[in-house]
């Protein structure tokens, strides 16, 4: 009965199935039709050149001091505004100097602890890799320490250049010669040693046993090989290490920012240093305690026309 049935809608379900697929064929070719010239009509509203943000590398020479700044904070935030991606390279500000000047690697932008280091870079006689940098903000030098230290008591209540000469005692300090924070460091302990008559300070400020490069000082204060070191209060915040101030001293790292001439890259070059002295980038730094200098404050000439705005000349 079944085969009977379905033999007599034979002819039906045929004519049917090629209706149906002519149908099918005509709203395939209108909806290709339709979805063609969607596809072709302009739309200011999507258009990807009005929202695409640009890409590619910017490379910053920045004091080691800044490490933590710029690899955790500015350059996740920095790229998320503009789209560039930030390469920091962070160690003693002398020695970033250096290797710009001997071609050695190549920055974009360079942001030194130290204005005479800013100097070392102007002129014919440098090279001519700076022309003006600009001032934009300070941090007073402090003696970090290791917060288990069997020292660490001592240092909460008794004066710290009486702590760091007890026997026993592990002092660090960054070379002076490449460091801007090195040179502090010793002015600190020439100036405290004449000032409380301790010569043993004096001491301390010409023997090199405890001079480190500047990121294996900040790995030791942090893992105990140290007791203390000399550094930036700005980098002890940023690095969540307790700290005492240098009492009977005023002494404090200012940094500043300059575009090398002839940087590869100048328009992230140029986004970088505009978002490091934007709200975002003073936001960071005021998190870490800097003393902001708002303008910045330039030093020489040749400034880009689009970032004047930034600085008080």
């Amino acid at each position: 009965m079944i085969h009977s049935l379905a033999g007599k809608r034979a002819p039906v379900v045929a004519l049917v199935a090629i209706a149906c697929t002519c149908l099918a064929a005509a709203g395939c070719s209108s909806s290709s039709s339709s979805t063609t010239a969607a596809s072709t009509t302009p739309s200011s509203s999507t258009s990807p050149s009005a929202t695409a943000k640009p890409s590619g590398d910017v490379f910053v020479f920045s004091a080691g001091s800044l490490d933590t700044l710029m690899t955790k904070q500015v350059g996740p935030a920095f790229h998320a505004a503009t789209g560039y991606t930030l390469v920091d390279t962070s160690h003693g500000s002398g020695t970033l100097a250096s290797d710009i000047k001997n071609k050695v690697a190549v920055a974009d932008v360079f942001v030194s602890a130290s204005p005479a280091v800013d100097t070392t870079l102007e002129g014919t006689a440098n090279g001519n890799w700076v022309s003006w940098y600009a001032a934009f903000a300070s941090s007073p030098e402090v003696l970090g320490y290791y917060p288990k230290s069997k020292f660490a008591q001592d240092l909460k209540t008794m004066p710290w250049y009486k702590v760091i000469t007890l026997p026993g005692f592990r002092l660090g300090r960054t070379d002076p010669t490449q460091d801007p924070g090195g040179v502090l460091a010793a002015k600190a302990l020439e100036e405290t040693a004449t000032a409380q008559h301790l010569p043993a300070l004096k001491t301390l400020a010409t023997e090199t046993s405890d001079v480190y490069a500047e990121d294996t000082e900040q790995a030791d204060i942090q893992t105990g090989q140290l007791d203390a070191s000399f550094m930036y209060e700005a980098d002890a915040n940023s690095q969540d290490s307790p700290f005492v101030q240098l009492t009977g001293t005023s002494l404090a790292g200012d940094y500043t920012i300059t575009l090398v001439n002839n940087a590869p890259h100048m328009a992230a070059a140029e986004a970088f240093i505009e978002f490091l002295l934007g709200p975002t980038g003073q936001a960071e730094m005021k998190a870490d305690n800097f003393n902001i200098v708002s303008p910045a404050m330039v030093t020489g000439s040749g400034v880009p026309s689009g970032l004047a705005t930034l600085f008080n000349s």
